[in-house]
C-alpha cells in the first residue's frame, strides 16, 4: 500500500516539474509577463548600499515600451512586460564557475535553483521571471564578469553598476539576460566577444557594411568594424532581430 503511495507521489512530482519545464520553454505571450527584481549589494561597499537604497522604478523607464515595441515588429499579440522592484537580498547567487565544464555547471544549475527557491518568499507572488541584480561599484570594478540566466527556471543572475551614469548600459545587460531566460541564444563570439557575422548585426546586409548603426542585443555589441565593436550606450541603439524574435516565441 504505502509503496503505491510512494510511487503515485514521485509520478506527482515528475508531472510538475515536466509541466514547469513545459511552460518554461513555451511561453504564452499573450499573458503579461512579471519580471521581479531583487538588488544585492555585491561587493559590499558603503557606495553600492546607498546606490541600492535610492533604486526606484524610474531607474527601468524605457524597458518595458522597448520590449513591448521590439515584440510588435514580430506579433499581432500585445506583449507586456510588468518589472517588480523587490527586496534587497543580503546573499549573493552563487557564481559560474570559472574553469567550467559539463558536472561543474549542472552543480552551480542546481544550486542556483536552490538559491531561488530558499528566497522565495510570498510576497513575491508568482513572477515569470526572477533576476538577481548584484551591484558592483565602479570605482572597484572597472569590468565586470559574463551575467547569466537559465531557460530551465527563469532566474538569472545579472551583474551590474552601482552608479546612475551606467545605469542606460545597465538596462541593455538586464534586458539581454531577461531574453536568455526566454530561450534566446547568445550571438557574439566567446572567445573574442565580437559579434558573429551575420546573426549578431542589427543589419548584415547594410552597405556599407561599418559601421552599423544599433547592436543586435543578443550580439551585446554594435560592430564598427570586422574585428573591434563598441557596447551600445541604451536600449535604442539596439534591436531584437528576427533570428532572437524566433528563439523567444515571438516570431513562428
Amino acid at each position: 500500500m504505502w509503496k503505491k503511495v510512494r510511487i503515485l507521489i514521485l509520478l506527482v512530482i515528475l508531472l510538475i516539474v515536466a509541466v514547469n519545464a513545459y511552460r518554461d520553454q513555451n511561453q504564452n505571450w499573450s499573458k503579461p509577463i512579471f519580471v521581479q527584481l531583487h538588488p544585492i549589494n555585491a561587493d559590499g561597499s558603503n557606495i553600492t548600499a546607498q546606490y541600492i537604497q535610492q533604486l526606484s522604478h524610474q531607474d527601468l523607464a524605457g524597458v518595458e515600451q522597448y520590449l513591448k515595441l521590439q515584440a510588435s515588429k514580430y506579433t499581432s499579440t500585445p506583449v507586456h512586460f510588468y518589472f517588480k522592484l523587490g527586496r534587497e537580498l543580503l546573499e549573493a547567487p552563487p557564481k559560474v564557475p570559472e574553469q567550467a565544464n559539463v558536472i561543474s555547471i549542472m552543480l552551480w544549475s542546481l544550486k542556483f535553483r536552490y538559491y531561488a527557491w530558499k528566497h522565495q518568499r510570498s510576497l513575491d507572488l508568482t513572477p515569470t521571471v526572477t533576476l538577481y541584480l548584484n551591484f558592483y561599484d565602479p570605482a572597484k570594478f572597472n569590468v565586470l564578469k559574463h551575467s547569466t540566466a537559465l531557460e530551465k527556471g527563469r532566474i538569472g543572475s545579472v551583474n551590474l553598476f552601482a552608479s546612475k551614469k551606467n545605469s542606460e548600459r545597465n538596462k541593455v545587460v538586464l534586458v539581454h539576460e531577461l531574453l536568455h531566460a526566454f530561450g534566446a541564444s547568445d550571438k557574439y563570439d566567446l572567445s573574442s566577444g565580437q559579434p558573429i557575422y551575420p546573426i549578431g548585426y542589427a543589419d548584415p546586409n547594410q552597405l556599407p557594411l561599418f559601421p552599423q548603426a544599433k547592436a543586435e542585443l543578443m550580439a551585446g555589441h554594435i560592430p564598427t568594424s570586422h574585428n573591434e565593436s563598441k557596447m551600445p550606450e541604451s536600449v535604442d541603439e539596439t534591436l531584437i532581430s528576427d533570428l532572437t524574435a524566433t528563439e523567444i516565441g515571438w516570431k513562428p
